[in-house]
């Protein structure tokens, strides 16, 4: 799990990686790939 201030950069590294909210915080997912985790803030 990555903590960026953006995660643009980090959605375009995957073909699968989506962008949810939870809790007023914004992750990136990966099913296929789940090294490519992140989250904002």
């Amino acid at each position: 799990m990555k903590v960026r201030n953006s995660l643009r950069s980090l959605k375009s590294r995957h073909r699968d990686c989506r962008i949810v909210r939870r809790k007023g915080r914004v992750y990136v997912i990966n099913k296929t790939q789940p090294r490519f985790k992140a989250r904002q803030g």
